[in-house]
C-alpha cells in the first residue's frame, strides 16, 4: 500500500534555479535556489507521501537536501550517467529543464530507489575539509612532477619551496579532520572501529567518513555499487568477457585500492584471499580489486554492528 501511494517528485537542479514534476498532479514549477523559496515550497509538500528524485549536482543540491531532511521529505540522488540512460531508454529526445525534471520523476517509479540519510551538518563539514585536502595533494602532485623536469636552479628552489608549503597545508588540514572526527561521538566511534581493520590507515577511514555516509547502513550488494567495486558480467552469445567494474565514487574507490594493499601486506587473512583470487584469475589488479571490495563488505558490517575487526 505504501508502494501504491508513493508520489515521486522528479526535480531538475542548476546554480539558479531547481526545476520540479509532480507526477500525481502533472505540474511543473520552477523555483529559485535559495534557502527561504526552497522552505516554502517544500513546506507544501507530504512527508511519507513524496519522494524527491535528484541527480547529484556538487554543491547546488545542498540547500534543497537540507530543506528536505528538515521537513521529514525522503530523497535520493543518483548518478547522472544511470539517469541518462533511463532517459535513452524511454527514446527521449528532447532536453529540457523541465523534461529532465519529468525524467526523474518517472526514473523514482521505475525503480523504487531507497532514501538517502538525512544530511548532518558536522558530516558535511567534514566532507569539505576531506575534498580540499584531496585539492591540495593533488595540486602537491603537479609540483612534484614539475619538479622533476626542471633544470633551472632558481625554478626548482621555487618549486621546492611550494612543495614544502603545500606538505605544511596539507598536515593542517588532516589536523583540522582529527578534530573534526573527535569532536563528533559517533563519527570518533565509527572512527576507531575502521582503522582496527589492518591495512585501514586514518587517510583511509577519514576519506569513507566523508564521501560514503551510507557505510553500515546499506545491504553488501549496494554499497559495493556506490562504492563502483561491484563486477558487472559482459556475455553475449559466444562473447565471454571477463566481469568489470564500474561507476561509483571514484573517491571512495581509490581510497579503498591503497588500503587493500596495506591489508595484503599486514593481514594473512586478506594475503590468502589475494593469493587464491589471482591465481584463478591470472591477474594481480582483479585480485586487489576483490581485496578491496572484500575489505569494504567487512568495514560495511564492523559499522552496522559496532564492533572491532576480529
Amino acid at each position: 500500500m505504501d508502494m501504491i501511494m508513493q508520489n515521486y517528485v522528479g526535480c531538475d537542479i542548476s546554480k539558479q534555479w531547481l526545476d520540479f514534476f509532480d507526477e500525481t498532479s502533472g505540474h511543473c514549477q520552477r523555483i529559485d535556489n535559495q534557502a527561504d523559496v526552497i522552505a516554502a515550497y517544500v513546506a507544501g509538500l507530504h512527508p511519507g507521501r513524496d519522494f524527491v528524485v535528484m541527480e547529484a549536482t556538487g554543491v547546488h543540491d545542498r540547500l534543497l537536501r537540507h530543506a528536505l531532511a528538515k521537513a521529514g521529505v525522503a530523497f535520493s540522488r543518483h548518478n547522472p550517467a544511470h539517469t541518462h540512460h533511463y532517459a535513452k531508454s524511454t527514446r527521449r529526445r528532447a532536453k529540457t529543464d523541465r523534461l529532465d525534471a519529468r525524467m526523474l520523476s518517472g526514473y523514482g517509479r521505475r525503480y523504487h530507489p531507497e532514501a538517502e540519510p538525512a544530511p548532518r551538518e558536522e558530516g558535511e563539514h567534514l566532507q569539505s575539509l576531506a575534498r580540499h585536502r584531496d585539492q591540495l595533494v593533488d595540486i602537491r602532485a603537479k609540483l612534484k612532477k614539475l619538479r622533476t623536469e626542471a633544470f633551472d636552479e632558481i625554478v626548482i628552489a621555487e618549486l621546492e619551496e611550494l612543495i614544502a608549503n603545500f606538505n605544511t597545508r596539507i598536515k593542517g588540514i588532516e589536523g583540522q579532520i582529527a578534530e573534526a572526527i573527535r569532536q563528533a561521538e559517533d563519527t570518533a566511534r565509527d572512527n576507531a572501529l575502521m582503522i582496527s581493520v589492518p591495512g585501514v590507515s586514518k587517510v583511509t577511514a577519514f576519506s569513507l567518513l566523508a564521501h560514503l555516509p551510507e557505510l553500515g547502513l546499506r545491504s553488501p550488494k549496494s554499497i559495493a555499487a556506490l562504492a563502483g567495486l561491484a563486477p558487472f558480467d559482459n556475455k553475449s552469445g559466444k562473447l565471454n568477457r571477463r566481469s568489470q567494474i564500474q561507476g561509483g565514487r571514484s573517491r571512495v574507490r581509490r581510497a579503498l585500492y591503497m588500503a587493500a594493499l596495506g591489508a595484503i601486506r599486514a593481514c594473512e587473512r586478506f594475503r590468502a584471499f589475494y593469493s587464491a583470487i589471482a591465481a584463478r584469475s591470472g591477474s594481480k589488479k582483479l585480485a586487489i580489486i576483490a581485496v578491496a571490495r572484500k575489505l569494504l563488505v567487512v568495514l560495511n558490517a564492523i559499522i552496522r554492528d559496532k564492533k572491532a575487526f576480529a
